[in-house]
């Protein structure tokens, strides 16, 4: 049984009490990264992240602050958070912002300096509370704009994200959805700013 269809049989409740991880897609280019979708409590323990060679993390949700983490191969997690809400009362904009960052920590050059915390390279972890709503919606939306040749459509990325995590139709939010739509309808050209 995968981690997708065992997930997929239990309530949001019990999963939301263990880690659940998913790779989404690998290979991303310029350092080769594997982009993960995952719950807080997955962004919180250090021997799933090192044992998936996650070396930063993404908080979407606006509700949920995670204190710094450090592996026990001494490399501090990189934590990144653009706070959404799960539901109406996002503008596009800060979608939008979320997929840039996204786009930019995925291509991040992980520098040693004296007074940054020990990092290196490695893969990205994307998450939310339960990593079924608003890491679906920037994940897909980033694979979309990120990707085109691979995902055509948003609809093509969203498919291949729920499949992925072991979703149905109901996830992402509505709301999510929407917003996600408005982005895409602002953008024009945008994608090609994210093309390598």
């Amino acid at each position: 049984m995968t981690m997708a269809t065992a997930a997929h049989s239990l309530t949001e409740e019990q999963e939301d009490r263990i880690p659940v991880l998913f790779p989404i897609l690998g290979s991303i280019e310029p350092y080769g990264s594997t982009l993960f979708i995952g719950n807080r409590v997955a962004a919180d323990d250090p021997e799933l992240l090192q044992q998936n060679d996650i070396t930063a993390t993404m908080n979407l949700a606006v509700n949920i602050e995670l204190e710094p983490l450090m592996l026990g191969d001494g490399t501090s997690i990189r934590r990144t958070h653009i706070g959404l809400i799960d539901g109406p009362g996002n503008r596009p904009q800060h979608l939008l912002a979320a997929v840039l960052a996204l786009d930019g920590v995925l291509g991040q050059l992980s520098p040693g300096k004296p007074h940054y915390p020990a990092h290196r390279r490695g893969n990205v972890l994307v998450h939310c509370r339960g990593g079924r709503s608003r890491s679906v919606t920037v994940v897909a939306l980033y694979l979309h704009m990120a990707h085109p040749e691979r995902f055509r459509t948003f609809d093509d990325a969203l498919e291949h994200v729920r499949r992925a995590r072991g979703l149905d139709t109901t996830q992402p939010q509505p709301a999510m959805l929407a917003l996600a739509q408005d982005v895409l309808a602002r953008v024009g050209n945008l994608p090609l700013l994210m093309q390598r």
